[in-house]
């Protein structure tokens, strides 16, 4: 993962999720202290942040991030935010360029993973979306660092 350590990190992750308030109010603030908290301890990415589902479930909208402005609107058949919101699996991609449907965003990505965020009652609410302008930047265990993340903060915010 490229951070200090995995359980540093996922300690200090803990440690500013313990006693969340779901409340849709409260959410943004805490999606924005996790994104900066990504953006500090995860090397050579380029954004990270989050697409919440949107209300009547046909898209995801831009939440709380770090980085470059960045596209909006997302639906869920489009891109690789998309896939896995609508499949409900983390989707890493070596080569973005190379992803049919790819919504370029940044021309500077290269890699990206993106990890769905599940509410307790298995619905999709967003996704968790990680660039790197560096080609095959994601592994296997940032992937599963990042699926603990991901439910971590689902647990928090979507009980």
């Amino acid at each position: 993962m490229h951070v200090t350590t995995d359980s540093s990190f996922l300690e200090q992750l803990t440690a500013i999720t313990d006693g969340w308030d779901g409340s849709t109010e409260r959410r943004y603030c805490h999606l924005c202290n996790v994104s900066a908290l990504l953006n500090q301890q995860l090397e050579n990415i380029n954004w990270v942040g989050f697409y919440l589902m949107r209300e009547d479930r046909q898209g995801l909208v831009l939440g709380p991030f770090q980085g470059k402005v960045a596209c909006t609107d997302i639906s869920l058949d489009r891109g690789v935010c998309g896939l896995a919101a609508r499949t409900k699996e983390s989707v890493r991609v070596d080569d973005v360029h190379t992803f049919p449907g790819h919504i370029a965003c940044d021309s500077a990505s290269m890699s990206e993973l993106v990890v769905p965020l599940v509410s307790s009652s298995g619905d999709v609410v967003g996704v968790l979306d990680i660039d790197s302008a560096q080609r095959g930047r994601f592994s296997e265990d940032d992937q599963l660092l990042l699926e603990r993340v991901a439910k971590i903060i689902s647990g928090a915010l979507w009980t």
